[in-house]
């Protein structure tokens, strides 16, 4: 059994014996916040924990193993309430206490330069919410009017924010296909019409719409 095997077991018979039976049914989530310990090594980017006594979003996350005793894990903490980020090594069998958000899907209307903020309406009231620009991070391009985007919420307060993980670009420039055997390269450049620069197949062409992973920006397909 690896290192990080032995971790997890660790973990979770620390969870057994601190989870309070029927602890997810005894309450709704509006009434308190759901929160269970976890590995170190289960670490994630995104992940809501309590550190501390502070509540951190797990920005970046690294495995290390140094050259004596356990394994590490090196991460990047943001401070929910300042904003502020930290740095700390985790063991990879150190019990965290995780948080768990809420999400909620909004409806994108626009997104406002003066303001830093892209404002969403959630579909069942019109009610109207603003998000700072940098909780959509490089998937801020993809933002099209009326597409459907989720927002983590922790204490009423956005944590981060998402969009559908694929969705249809439209080739605005790309070099026209070269005939000739061995001269056509596998994958050329591709301007879509949301300002982005991707490697495409050699025979996509301008005009042409395109199914996008917006996880890692790749091409997947022709629409």
């Amino acid at each position: 059994m690896s290192i990080i095997q032995k971790s997890r077991s660790l973990c979770s018979r620390i969870w057994r014996s601190s989870a309070a039976p029927g602890l997810f049914f005894s309450t709704p989530w509006s009434s308190t916040q759901l929160r269970l310990k976890f590995c170190g090594s289960d670490v994630r980017p995104g992940n809501v924990i309590e550190r501390k006594g502070k509540i951190y979003q797990v920005v970046k996350m690294m495995h290390r193993t140094p050259g004596k005793g356990g394994a590490l894990i090196q991460v990047e903490l943001r401070d929910v309430d300042s904003g502020n980020k930290v740095n700390e090594r985790l063991r990879t069998d150190e019990a965290i206490e995780r948080v768990y958000v809420e999400q909620k899907r909004y409806t994108y209307l626009y997104t406002d330069e003066e303001t830093d903020s892209v404002v969403l309406m959630e579909p069942s009231t019109y009610n109207q919410v603003e998000v700072p620009k940098e909780l959509f991070g490089g998937a801020l391009a993809y933002l099209k009017d009326d597409m459907s985007v989720t927002v983590e919420m922790y204490d009423d307060k956005p944590m981060s924010a998402s969009v559908p993980p694929r969705v249809t670009c439209t080739v605005v420039e790309t070099p026209a296909p070269v005939r000739g055997i061995g001269a056509t390269p596998h994958t050329k450049k591709a301007l879509l019409d949301n300002g982005l620069t991707i490697q495409v197949p050699a025979h996509i062409l301008t005009g042409d719409q395109l199914l996008i992973d917006t996880t890692d920006n790749s091409y997947m397909s022709r629409a």
